[in-house]
């Protein structure tokens, strides 16, 4: 079974198909990349396992395939530059297809290429990491980290489709799963209380990797995801709330250097931040926030940033952050679950404090 979920942006509106075998429909990918010449991206993890699936849906066509190392600490200019030059000597022209092959490194990377080269060409995104099923590979945001601070370099960009397959998951390390979860809960806790809930209900599925419960969680969260990007595409409003933990999470990972914890790990320990600052500016009751710490601790997701981190580095990193206003760090806050606000609003010295503080739910 297979469902497809679309994000409506008038002639950029595009497909999000999602279900099992996806990557050997052919028929997806030639009404997706119709181009004469793709390019295929993907890292050394996934090369071996899917590389040679994806390129036969491109037969009797100019098909050519880049391999970069895997990780977040290669989501580089020096990477970025590496995919132009490549597109550069195969003489690539304003009509070729990028296909993005991989997690959300490799999505970021491919879609910010496609969106500089030649000032704009069609992409495809084909996650294969739960998180970027569920988040990165929707939405046309695509960037590269900066050593002082992480996706401050990109574009919007929208794929001309996303062809999500379940069946990629199965090869997924657990700590990278577990990883994804962290951004499922956040559609829960930003708009879908309902969603939520179900979470608390099924936590044990995604962590088994039901498939049932896992095609549920995707399909649940794209359709979010969906809503909102087609509401506000640049990011002026509402889309800001899928932000929520971002700015503590992407903090972590660059004090700490990108790769030492994983995206998820880091927005996960974000969102909890997010939830106790909640509760000491009197918007969040401490039973809910408790709750949040709850399901994150249930997927084996981290509820703090690493102790090795004086909170002072983190405030540095964050007052640098893409998405402040007049000096302000911006923050996502919970004024229930379920329902998100974004402000400037608080108490410097209360941040501070709750970023040092403890969790509230305990070990």
């Amino acid at each position: 079974m297979s469902t497809t979920v679309r994000v409506e942006l008038g002639s950029r509106s595009y497909p999000i198909h999602i279900g099992a075998g996806l990557i050997a429909k052919g028929e997806l990918f030639q009404t997706s990349a119709p181009s004469d010449q793709v390019l295929i991206l993907t890292n050394d993890t996934i090369a071996p396992l899917y590389l040679d699936r994806v390129c036969a849906n491109f037969e009797n066509r100019a098909c050519h395939t880049l391999v970069l190392p895997d990780g977040e600490a290669h989501k580089t200019l020096e990477s970025f530059d590496q995919i132009l030059t490549f597109m550069l000597e195969h003489r690539l022209e304003r009509g070729a297809s990028l296909v993005a092959l991989g997690g959300g490194v490799i999505g970021d990377l491919g879609g910010f290429a496609a969106a500089c080269y030649q000032r704009g060409i069609g992409y495809v995104q084909v996650p294969t990491s739960l998180l970027a099923q569920v988040d990165s590979s929707v939405g046309g945001k695509t960037a590269v980290n900066h050593a002082l601070g992480k996706n401050m370099i990109g574009a919007f960009h929208q794929p001309k489709a996303v062809i999500a397959d379940t069946e990629t998951l199965g090869t997924l390390p657990d700590r990278e799963l577990r990883a994804g979860i962290a951004e499922i809960v956040k559609y829960g806790l930003i708009r879908d209380f309902p969603f939520f809930e179900w979470l608390e209900a099924n936590i044990d599925g995604l962590l088994q990797r039901s498939p049932d419960t896992l095609g549920h969680a995707i399909q649940r969260s794209c359709e979010n995801k969906a809503e909102i990007v087609t509401a506000d595409e640049r990011e002026s409003g509402i889309r800001a709330t899928l932000n929520l933990g971002h700015t503590f999470g992407h903090a972590i990972e660059t004090a700490l250097g990108y790769g030492v914890w994983l995206h998820g790990e880091a927005v996960a320990a974000g969102i909890c931040i997010a939830a106790r600052l909640s509760v000491s500016t009197g918007l969040l009751s401490r039973e809910d926030a408790v709750r949040v710490e709850s399901l994150l601790r249930k997927a084996g997701l981290p509820v703090a940033p690493p102790q090795a981190i004086p909170a002072e580095a983190l405030l540095d990193v964050m007052r640098g952050d893409k998405k402040n206003v007049g000096g302000r760090i911006r923050l996502v806050l919970l004024e229930a679950l379920g329902r998100a606000q974004i402000t400037v609003d608080y108490s410097d010295e209360i941040l501070a404090d709750t970023i040092a503080g403890d969790p509230l739910s305990g070990d």
